[in-house]
């Protein structure tokens, strides 16, 4: 892992206020975090987070499914970077602020900053949901972003993996397994309702980073 990343791991959480992400309050990245991550990262990181922002103004009047084109495309251009390489874990899941700094993310990353985003842009909670996936061609664990136009439909899925965003049903390289977003987790199976077991309270890791986002907030 680069020093430099491992520093700004460690320095992250003690920053100020770097943007606020609610169920409809926009994120804003603050003077302060643009000036550490411009000095840490140089002048192209700070020009990633300042383009975050600014696609909230292009996307705040869009249709939904052209916002969900315009930050699946924007987040799509982050390096993809495992997280053994890039954070020194076995599996970190890294604040979009950290990601766009570092300019590198996993599958994990890659669908947490675009839930984070399309929340921050007023779609509702109950139509997002954070999907883990088998990726059957790759063999391995894998995360997408879900959107659910009504509850019962067949989800667009969003993907680090290729750029075009299609229904569920058109993505069978993946099986699904489990979802969860802001409100709830489910288990999901193929041709089958998707069961509720729980609130994402019960995913460690999703604790975690929301630790690190309120903290970053106080």
């Amino acid at each position: 892992m680069d020093p430099g990343i491992r520093h700004f791991a460690r320095r992250f959480a003690l920053l100020p206020a770097f943007f606020l992400v609610t169920a409809v309050v926009a994120f804003e990245v603050s003077d302060r975090v643009l000036n550490y991550v411009q000095q840490e990262f140089g002048n192209e990181a700070r020009a990633r987070l300042e383009n975050w922002q600014n696609l909230q103004t292009l996307a705040a009047n869009a249709p939904t499914e052209r916002q969900l084109f315009l930050v699946n495309s924007f987040f799509n251009r982050v390096n993809f970077v495992n997280d053994i390489k890039h954070w020194g874990q076995e599996d970190y899941w890294a604040t979009p602020v950290e990601m766009l700094a570092t300019n590198g993310a996993d599958c994990e990353d890659f669908s947490i900053a675009k839930y984070l985003t399309l929340k921050s842009l007023g779609i509702p909670d109950a139509q997002l949901r954070i999907t883990y996936v088998k990726a059957l061609e790759l063999n391995q664990a894998h995360m997408v972003l879900a959107w659910y136009p009504t509850p019962d439909a067949d989800p667009l899925i969003l993907d680090n993996l290729i750029s075009e965003i299609r229904p569920a049903s058109e993505r069978t390289d993946l099986e699904p397994v489990y979802s969860f977003n802001g409100d709830g987790l489910w288990l999901n199976r193929i041709g089958a309702s998707n069961e509720r077991i729980g609130d994402p309270g019960r995913l460690s890791r999703w604790q975690d980073l929301n630790r690190r986002l309120v903290e970053s907030m106080q």
